[in-house]
This record gives structure tokens, sequence and C-alpha cells, in this order.
């Protein structure tokens, strides 16, 4: 993320395509699950069948199958995906891992009881911010729980495709069709700087 122009977690298609980011270690592929996840699951607030939306290399989507649950990751980058179904291999995890748009995730014919999401959110506006939300509402079942990491507006620097987040634009984002049980600050953390990223955990319920 830092100094790129790339957006983080493919979820969907860019002039640089997905496979570039991947070309080389990206600063959020920390090779561990996100410690703001791992609290959550460590709270048995992920359950269910789970799917990690733009999973990158599969680290939360383990973490899930590593609780014993039904754990799919889905991105576009296909080199990342490989590396996740290696992690999968020597950890001995059961989870799967598509190659397929976020912004479609109706197209999977699933249901799902959580949906975590780090990083990809926040490189979509307008439209596909739209689709993306519509998306993740297609496949939650009611009751269903989505938990978000993205970028902060509290963040500094110029961070390519990303947008920064307002409390307001995630408000506004899932007014229709969701609770918004949380909005926190909470932290990103990536190889490149000890301090990480500022961002907001978002907690939500699809009503």
């Amino acid at each position: 993320m830092a100094g790129s122009t790339h957006h983080p977690h493919a979820g969907c298609t860019s002039s640089h395509g997905p496979e570039d980011l991947y070309l080389t270690p990206p600063p959020w592929d920390i090779g561990r699950p996100q410690p703001a996840f791992l609290a959550l699951a460590e709270a048995d607030a992920i359950r269910g069948r789970v799917l990690d939306a733009g999973c990158g290399t599969g680290e939360h989507a383990l973490m899930a199958a590593g609780l014993g649950l039904d754990a799919t990751g889905a991105d576009l980058a296909t080199k990342a995906l490989a590396a996740a179904e290696d992690k999968a291999r020597d950890r001995g995890c059961s989870a799967r891992f598509l190659r397929h748009d976020a912004r479609h995730l109706a197209d999977l014919g699933e249901y799902f009881d959580t949906v975590v999401d780090c990083g990809l959110f926040h490189v979509f506006d307008g439209d596909d911010r739209a689709a993306y939300v519509e998306s993740l509402r297609s496949v939650l079942r009611p009751g269903g729980r989505y938990f978000m990491l993205a970028f902060s507006d509290r963040q500094q620097g110029e961070w390519g495709r990303v947008h920064k987040l307002t409390r307001d634009e995630i408000e506004t984002a899932f007014a229709d069709g969701w609770r918004i049980d949380s909005i926190e600050p909470s932290t990103i953390d990536i190889t490149t700087d000890p301090d990480g990223i500022r961002a907001w955990l978002v907690a939500l319920t699809r009503t």
C-alpha cells in the first residue's frame, strides 16, 4: 500500500490488474491475521459459514478454518489465491479459495453467516461501492454479520486508489438493509510501518 498506486486486495479489476499487486509481497500481506479480526475471532464473533471478501493470500479465511468453520476466500488475483492454497496445504486447513469478483457475489449461489473484509471496501466508490454493498447483502443470511477494516480519514498521506473513509460515508453506504453495530477507530498492520494504518473497524448486521 505505502507509496503504491495499486489498491489493496484485488477484489476488482484495475488499470494495473490484480496480479501486479502480488509481484512482490505487498505491505498489507503480513503473514498472519490482522489483530482486529483475531480479536473478533477470539470473542466468538466470527461464526458459521465465513466468506473472506478480497482475501488476498487468505489469512482471514485460514483463521476461520482454524476455528473449525466453513471458510471461503474470494479474490481476483490468481497469484494471491495460489499462495493462499499453498498456506492451506502447509497448515492442514480446509479453506476454499475462489477467483471471483466481489461485486458479483450473488453469482456464487451461496449464503454465508459472516463476511470479513480487510482492505477491499475502501477501494470502491460510486456505482462500484453500491454494487459491492448489494453484493454483500445478497450472500449474507438475515442476521448475518459483516466486519470491515478500511482506511480512515485520520490516515495521513496519499495511498493510490484507496479512499480514506469518513464515518458519514460508511453510514451512508450501509443506510438501507443494514444495522450498523459499531464503527470504531482501529489499525491495519503493515510490514513497512510499525505504527500501521489508521483504520475503521466496522461491524454490521444484515437486516
